[in-house]
């Protein structure tokens, strides 16, 4: 999914708002009104700072601006980023709340992997693709979410066009050719066109605004392509030909930011073991299901009580054989996937999983600018935006594919495995529990989302609707869900293998298409993706293992019941997932 960058991604902004200074907070007389006055201030000082993320945030007193790329701007996130850790030390946390000493902590987290993301990681001369990221996010809810009446959103619009020149300059300046590996300068030269459809889509409704805001709109447009255009001439016959980066960040970096950005006491050699012993797991229950499946079957293979690794091997292939023979038509994946979301939503709500929030989710077509690293995502509204309503956005099958790609990517996503996908990118997955997780009434812990709890609450969420029911059990269903499950322990183990380890591609793809069974479409987008992230791919395994330990824990406690469970677990924003235990379950903060 995607996820909002807690706190500032971007610096300093490109043009002075003038915008109303919130109101002073009067004299504090207690350690948590200091330190919930401290978390406004931190959260007003850093959406200044990144535009593009208050936007996303719902905060939309900075959408006419972009953010600052330069080496001045850089400095001036540092530098608050410092400040801010300096009086956040002054705080005694054991007077404050068990609320705000997770905020605390949480806080202090977040800042130390900022410093360390530009100080130590400095991925701002080397990955391109956050630039063009940024300026997706700048345009992209503008135009398609209804914050504001239109007129308003396309003034803004226009603003952030006469900026872009600017900004991308600012990122040409930034970056180091030959510390970008090349994957990434090929990828970004392939999503920096898509930039934009974008831009023509705001372009396409300037209907709603009086003549001459109108041409001021199509002067900006004209202006903010021709832009991209330069970037994309720098990127083709500059960035390219120079890109000699190492994608692999190493041991020590790697560790350093797995420890920062999952907030979890396992270690990288503790999720090894346990990603290799889920895996024979899986393993283990997707031939007992492909058994059954194939049980009277002519010319099924043997499938005896206790095979050996390559029976097992035939029989859980033969299965899948059988599951991915259902698939959708090459235009039908998207309204497939919209009906297998209303599927969720009713199991859901009938079953009395968790409270489905009244708001309204709908499937929509991959923007162009964001494809070429996920089949689908979850784009949902930030957690100060009024309108809840959250897109699943599944990529459309790529015109220039052949038809021998088309069918791998089918045969992987299935109709079986669809409603996989929609139970973890949609309901009960991210867009159900973002929308949970963004009522609870703190701006600061808006800010300190966690992507383990997040992605380990939509790979848990996969589990419990199996678990209850979903599709009445169907074995097509369970092999697939088995099989979907098998990419979070894999993923953890190919972040490691290949960022630590020294991982090939061909042992990256081995252990993809064969102990996991991925088609060869799935395999060689996720080793794209591989190259292209870092700890990102270790957060589904590792938050899902924190998941069902609470869920243990938590049903020995008596009177027990899963719908109040996950209400009461998911109304504390998107922290990592031990706190939520703790808090839950009376155990100390730590």
């Amino acid at each position: 999914m995607k996820l909002l960058v807690a706190l500032s991604i971007g610096t300093a902004v490109i043009a002075s708002p003038v915008v109303a200074k919130p109101a002073k907070t009067s004299a504090a007389t207690s350690e948590d009104a200091r330190f919930m006055a401290f978390g406004e201030r931190i959260v007003d000082a850093n959406l200044k700072l990144d535009p593009v993320g208050a936007t996303q945030a719902g905060d939309h007193r900075y959408d006419a601006l972009m953010p600052d790329a330069s080496a001045a701007g850089r400095a001036a996130r540092d530098a608050l980023a410092k400040r801010s850790l300096a009086e956040l030390a002054k705080f005694n946390r054991s007077k404050l709340s068990r609320e705000h000493q997770v905020d605390a902590i949480l806080l202090k987290d977040q800042l130390d992997y900022l410093l360390f993301s530009d100080e130590r990681l400095q991925d701002w001369a080397w990955d391109p693709l956050t630039y063009n990221g940024t300026v997706g996010g700048a345009l992209f809810p503008l135009g398609t979410r209804n914050f504001a009446p239109l007129p308003v959103r396309l003034r803004s619009a226009t603003a952030r066009l006469n900026a872009l020149p600017t900004y991308l300059q600012q990122a040409r300046q930034s970056l180091v050719p030959a510390r970008v590996p090349r994957i990434h300068a090929e990828t970004v030269s392939k999503q920096n066109a898509g930039l934009n459809s974008l831009i023509d889509g705001l372009v396409e409704q300037r209907a709603a605004l009086p003549a001459a805001d109108q041409a001021k709109l199509v002067q900006a447009a004209e202006r903010a392509k021709a832009a991209v255009a330069e970037h994309q001439k720098w990127i083709d016959k500059q960035l390219i030909p120079k890109a000699k980066g190492n994608e692999r960040v190493g041991a020590a970096l790697f560790d350093e930011k797995l420890r920062l950005a999952l907030n979890s006491p396992l270690s990288r050699q503790e999720i090894r073991q346990r990603a290799e012993a889920t895996i024979a797991d899986l393993r283990a229950k997707m031939y007992t299901v492909a058994s059954g499946m194939l049980k009277g079957r002519a010319g099924a293979p043997a499938a005896p009580a206790n095979p050996t690794t390559e029976q097992q091997q035939a029989v859980i292939e033969a299965g899948l054989a059988i599951v991915q023979n259902d698939l959708p038509a090459r235009d039908g994946v998207i309204a497939f996937a919209t009906q297998a979301l209303h599927d969720s939503e009713n199991f859901v709500k009938t079953h009395d999983i968790v409270t489905l929030p009244a708001v309204d989710y709908k499937v929509i077509e991959q923007p162009e600018y964001a494809r070429g690293t996920s089949a689908a995502y979850a784009d949902t509204p930030g957690a100060l935006e009024k309108d809840q309503s959250g897109y699943f956005a599944v990529m459309p099958i790529p015109a220039d594919w052949t038809q021998e790609q088309t069918t791998s990517f089918l045969r992987e996503y299935n109709k079986w495995a669809i409603h996989e996908l929609t139970d973890h990118e949609g309901v009960p997955g991210h867009l159900l529990q973002l929308t949970h997780g963004n009522q609870y009434k703190s701006r600061l812990r808006a800010f300190l989302q966690s992507g383990s709890m997040v992605e380990g609450w939509a790979c848990y969420g996969q589990d419990v609707m199996a678990d209850e029911g979903f599709l009445n059990r169907d074995p097509r269903f369970l092999l697939a869900h088995y099989k979907f499950q098998m990419r979070m322990p894999v993923n953890a183990l190919l972040d490691q293998g290949f960022h630590v380890d020294g991982m090939t591609r061909d042992q990256a793809m081995k252990l993809m298409t064969k102990t996991a069974f991925q088609q060869e479409r799935e395999a060689a987008g996720k080793w794209v993706r591989l190259q292209l992230s870092s700890a990102q791919l270790s957060t589904y395994f590792v938050g899902y293992q924190e998941w069902k330990d609470f869920r243990a824990a938590a049903e020995e406690r008596p009177g027990f019941n899963l719908k109040k469970f996950h209400n009461a677990a998911l109304s504390h924003g998107s922290p990592p997932v031990r706190f939520i235990r703790e808090l839950e379950l009376n155990e100390p903060i730590r």
